[in-house]
């Protein structure tokens, strides 16, 4: 175990170009034994490039990578793909889920590295040791059980599970949080400390500022591939860190008009969805709303979502502009119902597809047999410019891009038709506080032009930031409505199954 706060990893002059980008220019990283460095910045500004390299995934184009051995000075190291990386004692945590989901949770966790005996793979041992690491994440299923049979959020932590089962001295986390909730996020900061108290290096990316604020004891900013700022523990503050990140203070927005008096254009009575079958949901949203749906992961939000989208079947009635909703979701999409999923590169993008394609499918399901290419051109330019896309290039693969990018694609296939009804699940999943802004301002511009939005996040900052009301859930149904303005301890106490909001009656 090297010395506390010795260094562990020095990067120096790391730079990575992909054809004309370049994302990365002379960084330099160092990491110390039982520290938390925290690498910030917009999306597109370099951090996952960063990371990736130091785990392996990608070679630099130029610059260097030192690291120290039980307590020897750093040494020099060209790290050839993920296996040399692990070799090094480096694991990374990719944002991107990388299980194989037709695997359970043991054969995830010990990927690779499967214990045999006699050259026989030792199940036994691999679910007994493997349950050690469920645990330490808090994962209570058993370890036959597959990975897809676990919501997004719990496979998020057995990634997190395989990484520590590899007994690393560098943690690479990139966006660790951004699925879980806030008590799996408290288990992971638990955890975070019972790693540094050991003396592991960990370099953590996270867009949520109070996370880098509470664990970080150093940071670097990157902007634009290149190196913003760096500070210590004491010398730096919110504030420090948007203005670095962004180059500007972010801004709150201004309070919208009322839309009390619109028509409602969303309406559930009595919907349970086809995973939850032992309560009904009434709720309405009218064009030009924003109506957030709380609550704690398990609360019935997604399956809400999923069943007014016609991903998954449900009982009661779905209408939209007074008319029932039914079918499949193809159906409803060309109806005006816009989707954004929680798990974008799943369930959402076409990621060996440029951002030309994933921009235009909405819309050119819409459009005449044939199709007018000049058109659909301009529509994918006005869509990128106005959700701020980073790089504006339209024929850039959509894989390629940061998280946050391809985030803001997706909101951007629905910025090209402006449906009757947008459905989002985890809007800042992944996406930093200046693609949030972005975001934020095209979904309050679709919802000025008469759309009614409906979206679903675990993060109560979001929620407040957002919505013009908030619909709290708890055991799969609304539990009460609550204004805009409203407070934490408000949403949670309906969360948590503590009462109903004084504005029930519209959401039950």
């Amino acid at each position: 175990m090297n010395a506390p706060h010795a260094a562990v990893l020095r990067a120096r002059g790391l730079s990575k170009r992909y054809g004309g980008v370049e994302a990365l220019s002379s960084v330099d990283l160092e990491l110390r034994a039982g520290e938390v460095h925290a690498v910030v910045g917009e999306n597109g500004a370099g951090k996952s490039t960063l990371l990736r390299i130091l785990g392996g995934v990608h070679a630099p184009d130029a610059g260097s990578i030192e690291i120290a051995c039980l307590g020897d000075a750093p040494k020099p190291v060209t790290l050839r793909g993920v296996r040399a990386a692990q070799r090094a004692g480096i694991a990374l945590v990719h944002q991107e889920l990388s299980l194989a989901e037709n695997l359970d949770l043991a054969g995830a966790i010990f990927l690779g590295r499967e214990p045999a005996r006699w050259g026989i793979l030792d199940r036994a041992r691999m679910r007994r040791e493997a349950r050690r690491w469920l645990d330490l994440v808090g994962i209570s299923e058993d370890a036959g059980t597959t990975c897809e049979e676990l919501p997004i959020a719990r496979r998020q932590l057995v990634e997190i599970a395989r990484a520590l089962a590899c007994d690393a001295r560098v943690l690479v986390l990139d966006e660790p949080t951004s699925s879980l909730s806030a008590p799996e996020v408290q288990c992971l900061e638990r955890i975070i400390d019972g790693l540094r108290a050991r003396g592991t290096a960990i370099a953590f990316v996270s867009h949520h500022l109070d996370e880098v604020l509470r664990l970080a004891d150093r940071v670097t900013v990157l902007r634009d591939g290149r190196m913003a700022g760096h500070a210590a523990r004491g010398s730096f503050d919110r504030a420090w860190l948007e203005r670095t990140m962004v180059g500007r203070a972010i801004e709150p927005h201004a309070d919208r008009p009322p839309t009390a008096h619109a028509a409602v254009r969303l309406r559930l009575r009595g919907v349970v969805s086809a995973h939850r079958r032992a309560r009904p949901a009434s709720l309405e949203v009218r064009g030009g709303e924003i109506v957030a749906l709380a609550g704690l992961v398990g609360s019935g939000r997604t399956e809400l979502l999923e069943a007014i989208a016609g991903l998954t079947s449900h009982g009661g009635t779905v209408e939209l502009d007074g008319t029932p909703l039914v079918g499949p979701a193809s159906v409803r999409i060309a109806r005006g119902v816009g989707i954004v999923p929680e798990d974008r590169a799943r369930d959402g993008l076409f990621l060996p597809d440029p951002v030309s394609t994933n921009v235009s499918a909405a819309w050119i399901g819409r459009g005449a047999a044939v199709i007018d290419r000049i058109a659909e051109r301009a529509a994918v330019g006005d869509a990128i410019v106005r959700v701020g896309l980073r790089p504006p290039e339209p024929s850039r693969a959509a894989g390629t891009l940061s998280g946050g990018n391809q985030q803001k694609t997706l909101v951007g296939r629905w910025t090209a038709v402006a449906p009757a009804v947008l459905l989002l699940d985890e809007p800042p999943r992944g996406v930093d506080v200046g693609a949030r802004a972005d975001i934020h301002a095209e979904i309050r511009r679709l919802a000025e032009t008469g759309t009614a939005v409906l979206f679903a996040s675990s993060e109560l900052e979001e929620v407040l930031l957002l919505a013009d009301r908030v619909v709290v859930m708890h055991d799969g149904s609304p539990a009460g409505e609550l204004p805009a303005g409203c407070g934490e301890v408000e949403v949670m106490r309906l969360a948590t199954g503590g009462g109903r909001g004084v504005h029930a009656g519209r959401a039950a």
